[in-house]
Formats: structure tokens, sequence, C-alpha cells
């Protein structure tokens, strides 16, 4: 059974004072004739009560509904589940009565009467939620570890969130070592083509220095020199061609 101090009852308790007070500023209306600023003005505040007592219900609805998934671990049952949405659905109709007995008084500013009346005796024939659960406002209180399992939830929700980061920090330390190596792949092909294209220069340079000096031979061997090495280099090639390909 749930506890006086179980969160539900207090938000419940501020509720129905609303409704309790909406209603009397309701009745206190009625009473006012129409045309009147004070009719005017009271039309506002409760359009403005009945937005927000419902968006309060409405939050109230979405904790029952979340309760619901697992009411053991808040230590209710499915009866008190069902128990808290009937009450919910009371009062949502309480307010959306008032509202539209306000909005339909303000339509008709006043001309339809018996339509507002008949909005009342609706609004009076809704059970009084207030005066039937009062007297149960403060039984089974063997249900006050209500709060200590929402703290134990709370602390479930925080290991749980320390695991993750704790995960996530894993993964950036390894993404870190990832990128380590990636850099030191890099400067070991830095490296290597640096050792190529000092090779490439160095070879660049030996070419060099054998045309020239095949330069200089030719250039001493003069024109008769020139014609004898290269009938000497087709002979050459000649005998090398015969050798290869038909041997």
């Amino acid at each position: 059974m749930p506890s006086a101090q179980d969160p539900f009852y207090v938000v419940k308790e501020e509720i129905q004072e609303s409704i309790d007070k909406l209603q009397s500023t309701f009745h206190q209306w009625e009473h006012i004739p129409s045309n009147t600023g004070e009719r005017v003005n009271l039309i506002k505040e409760l359009l403005a009560g009945c937005e927000s007592i419902e968006w309060q219900v409405d939050e109230l609805d979405k904790a029952i509904a979340v309760a619901a998934r697992d009411p053991a671990w808040y230590g209710i049952d499915e009866v008190e589940i069902e128990k808290r949405r009937r009450w919910t659905g009371t009062a949502r109709t309480q307010v959306r009565s008032v509202k539209k007995a306000v909005e339909a008084g303000k339509e008709s500013n006043g001309t339809s009467s018996t339509s507002v009346n008949g909005m009342h005796r609706e609004l009076m024939r809704l059970p009084n939620s207030h005066q039937t659960d009062r007297s149960n406002k403060y039984s089974g209180e063997d249900d006050d570890d209500f709060i200590a399992s929402e703290s134990d939830r709370q602390l479930l929700l925080i290991k749980q969130q320390d695991e993750d980061l704790d995960e996530l920090g894993a993964s950036l330390v390894r993404i870190g070592d990832v990128g380590l190596t990636i850099h030191d792949e890099l400067l070991g092909q830095e490296k290597i083509l640096d050792d190529l294209g000092m090779e490439m220069d160095s070879t660049s340079n030996r070419l060099d220095f054998v045309q020239k000096k095949v330069a200089m031979v030719m250039k001493k061997a003069g024109i008769k020199g020139q014609i004898m090495m290269i009938l000497f280099l087709v002979v050459l090639f000649i005998v090398l061609f015969v050798l290869v390909f038909l041997t």
C-alpha cells in the first residue's frame, strides 16, 4: 500500500487543492452578472487554471505509465496503478467540465444560462475524489520504501552512466593508439621515400657522368671512330639476336 510520503500522493494533493480552488472560482463566476469586468477576469483566471491543472495531470499520467512498466520496482501493484489512473481520469473530467462550461458561457455571453447550468449539474455529479480519497491518504504506511526504491533506481542509472563513460574512455584510448600507429607508419613511409629520392639522385648523377664520358670518347674518336663503333655495335646486336632467337 502506498504511504503518505509517496510522491504520487504529494502531487495528487497539490492538484486536488488546485481543483478545489478552481471549482470555488467557478461557483463565484456563475453568480456574477454577464458583461462585467470581474466576470471577464474570472474567465481568464479559470481558463488559465484549467490549462495548468491539465498539464499537471498529464505529467502525473506519464509518471504512472513509467511505474506501470515495473510496479514491483516502485513497491506498488496493478490495483494501485489502476486506482491512480482512475483518479487522474476523474480529475481530468472535472477540469474539462469546468473549462467547457466557462467557454460556453464566454461564447454565449450569458444568453445561454441553461447550458451553463447543465454543465454545472454535470460537474456536481462527478465524484469528489478529494473527499473519497482523503480517508485513504495515510493508509498503507508499510510502503515507505518507495522513496528508497526510487533512490536505488537513480543510483543504478548513475552506475550505468559511469560504466558507459568508462567504455567511452576505453574506446578513446584505443582510437588514440590507432592514431599513433598510423603516425608511426607515415613516418616510416616518409623515410622510405626520402631514401628512394636520394638513390634516384645518386643514379641520375652517375648516369650524367657516364653520358659525359661517352660524349668525350665519341669526340676523341672522330667521325671514323664513331662509324666503326656503330658498326661494332650493329654486329654485336646481330650476334646476340642469333644467339638468343635462333639457337
